[in-house]
């Protein structure tokens, strides 16, 4: 985290996150801070960074050239957070889900939650059998908190697969504010990126931010391969990555 906190130092001159601004990826890449990125040539790191400084104190006043600099210094920052990633062996999970999914029942884990802790555990898994791992989730709000907290408990104490993954994932998952947890924030720049942009088999829907095409090769990049055996194949490849079509558990498409 501290790598990560000192990288807003050399790119902005000063900590981007105050109680005002927060490092997320909507603000930081949306499509008007490459339009400003792209006024002007790219300035020299130091003086990007001292324009992205003054840029960043002076608010509205600031001139053509601080705008310019404070949006290199935005898209700079997050690729060179994802190289800080690779460099620290950080690996990546994600369930993409399709927005006419089927939904559960209130009773049932989500499989788009199903499959990511089920590729995790496969992580901590080949890692060490004694590694633990923890769920983080952005606040949400009391009764949805209460609700997931319940449809976990219930995955990690009765379903067959969500037993054997309570031996090395953590059952109860903590919550945090994003703008006070630098994790949280990674993980809103991997989601916004690939939910704009990454396409795997199956997706229909068409990539909307081409422009994010060399983040998202960051991205999978980081994305974590396991190898299990799976209807008989000992080799089968288990990326870290799933698409999700149908939101429901077994047993909510067995009740209808």
């Amino acid at each position: 985290m501290k790598a990560l906190q000192d990288l807003e130092i050399r790119y902005f001159g000063v900590r981007y996150r105050t109680s005002k601004r927060e490092l997320k990826a909507t603000k930081l890449l949306k499509k008007r801070t490459y339009k400003h990125a792209k006024q002007l040539p790219l300035f020299p790191d130091d003086e990007r960074r001292n324009l992205a400084k003054q840029c960043l104190e002076n608010g509205e006043t600031a001139t053509k050239r601080q705008l310019t600099a404070l949006a290199q210094a935005k898209l700079a920052y997050v690729r060179e957070t994802f190289t800080l990633c690779s460099r620290f062996r950080c690996k990546v999970f994600a369930s993409i889900v399709s927005p006419d999914s089927p939904t559960p029942s209130r009773s049932h884990l989500r499989k788009d939650y199903a499959y990511l802790f089920e590729r995790f555990f496969y992580f901590l898994e080949d890692r060490d059998t004694t590694s633990s791992g923890i769920i983080v989730f952005d606040e949400l709000e009391r009764s949805q908190s209460h609700i997931l907290i319940q449809q976990m408990d219930q995955y990690f104490k009765r379903a067959t697969k969500g037993k054997q993954m309570s031996g090395q994932i953590i059952p109860e998952p903590f919550f945090v504010h994003s703008d006070l947890t630098t994790g949280i924030q990674l993980a809103d720049f991997v989601a916004y990126i690939t939910s704009w942009n990454i396409r795997f088999d199956g997706m229909t829907k068409p990539k909307e931010r081409p422009e994010f095409d060399d983040l998202a090769e960051q991205i999978r990049n980081l994305r974590y391969r396991a190898t299990r055996e799976v209807n008989g194949d000992p080799n089968y490849q288990v990326w870290s990555f799933s698409v999700i079509t149908d939101l429901r558990a077994k047993e909510d498409r067995l009740e209808t």
